[in-house]
């Protein structure tokens, strides 16, 4: 069945990200729709369309809207989390260098919505080119009256604040990306108190990942109705998942929720080598791995769930048969370790045994008593961490262990990996 593109329609035009490329191709349409709507009918419209946060929670956009209080006499704010960091992850720089203008139509709607005057973009530092692309958009915006005092005669007052991160995964968790924002040390705040009241400068914040915000003005075009049309019930609407590692032609593949790696497989051209899939990540390295057994698996929130791992950021890092499962987990706990913050001592400690036990794996001077160590160490970082990176750490490291625990006992008894020429694919992008 042919698949009708939604976020990715304006990919491959002329300079999509340019304001008057983007105007030809419905944009900036549904902000002129959201602003004859009233906020709260709009906060309906996107509770009734089940979008669900694309940053990797999956939890509903329209209710987390519906949270921030109004008549508080407070200031009001939107914060858009574009820190993407996950390993094998790439799906907002593509729509931030492509389609910034979406994004920021988005943003509007949602500032409208919420009743926020000011917003601010928090991109990794080091996406130099989509820092720029984006701030440049914002410039183009403000000078045709979408943003600045009295946004197209409506009497909405809106600007936007492009921030480069200075370079943490842990600032992809929000509330870490808040202190980061405020010009603190980016590291998790204690909830609650939550950000839907005390957020950005103790205000009502909104934070809203790319994916999310930039769906957004084709539910004010389409509908609720239109949207859930695409994928299932529970988890609706278009999706880009990013694919890398042994496929023909890595990428991001705009699909519905729901889509099986069987699917994308095909739309990616297969296998890159000719070989038999052993494993793969359904989003992302901090998401329970996946075997050939779960090639049917539907890719959404709440089908990856009841086979075992997540949906997350829809980051699918593929390997194959001639691959090290224990070496790919080493590089993925390596990442952890160096981006933990430090704040609790379970992901502190935790990650560094993690990989000091996977390097003696490596030159085999491991033990079966070192195997059993890791599920012990994942049984004390689960649940105990102060943020998600904890949690996210033991997930390929207990999902491994669950899968190929034989992998594990080779290099054991061989004394070292026994796939000596296979160069691991994890964290590609």
């Amino acid at each position: 069945m042919p698949l009708s593109p939604v976020l990715t329609k304006r990919f491959g035009t002329d300079q999509p990200w340019k304001i008057d490329n983007y105007e030809r191709l419905d944009g900036y349409a549904g902000l002129r729709k959201a602003l004859t709507m009233q906020p709260d009918e709009l906060i309906a419209l996107v509770k009734d369309s089940n979008l669900r946060g694309r940053g990797g929670a999956g939890f509903p956009t329209g209710m987390k809207w519906s949270f921030i209080p109004q008549g508080d006499g407070k200031p009001h704010y939107v914060v858009v989390n574009a820190d993407e960091g996950e390993p094998g992850t790439c799906r907002d720089l593509p729509l931030m260098m492509n389609d910034p203008h979406g994004l920021i139509e988005g943003i509007i709607i949602a500032c409208y919505a919420v009743r926020a005057e000011h917003a601010f973009i928090y991109i990794r530092g080091e996406a130099i080119h989509a820092i720029r692309r984006v701030t440049q958009a914002v410039v183009e915006a403000r000078r045709k009256g979408y943003l600045g005092r009295n946004v197209l005669g409506s009497g909405l007052d809106v600007e936007i604040t492009v921030h480069g991160g200075a370079g943490a995964y842990i600032c992809g968790e929000e509330t870490a990306l808040l202190d980061s924002l405020e010009g603190r040390r980016g590291q998790p705040r204690l909830k609650p108190p939550f950000p839907a009241t005390n957020g950005l400068y103790d205000a009502p914040t909104v934070v809203n990942n790319v994916g999310t915000l930039a769906s957004v003005p084709g539910i004010v075009l389409g509908g609720a109705d239109w949207f859930k049309q695409m994928g299932p019930e529970g988890s609706p609407g278009p999706n880009m998942y990013s694919l890398s590692g042994r496929v023909a032609n890595p990428g991001q593949y705009e699909a519905p929720m729901g889509t099986t790696l069987r699917e994308l497989l095909a739309m990616a051209g297969g296998m890159s080598r000719g070989k038999e899939l052993k494993f793969w990540t359904p989003g992302g390295s901090s998401t329970p791995m996946f075997t050939s057994e779960h090639l049917d698996t539907p890719l959404d929130f709440d089908a990856a769930v009841k086979a075992g791992s997540m949906n997350g950021t829809s980051a699918v890092m593929i390997f194959d048969e001639d691959d090290c499962v224990v070496r790919a987990v080493k590089k993925w706990s390596e990442f952890y370790k160096h981006e933990s913050c430090g704040k609790c001592t379970p992901c502190r400690e935790g990650t560094y045994w993690y990989v000091g036990i996977y390097d003696r794996l490596e030159t085999g001077e491991a033990t079966m008593e070192d195997v059993a160590t890791l599920l012990d160490l994942s049984e004390n970082i689960l649940g105990r961490s102060f943020c998600a990176l904890g949690d996210g750490a033991t997930s390929p490291v207990s999902s491994s262990i669950k899968y190929f625990r034989d992998d594990y006992i080779a290099h054991v008894n061989g004394h070292g990996c026994p796939f000596p020429g296979a160069r691991t694919l994890a964290g590609a992008h």
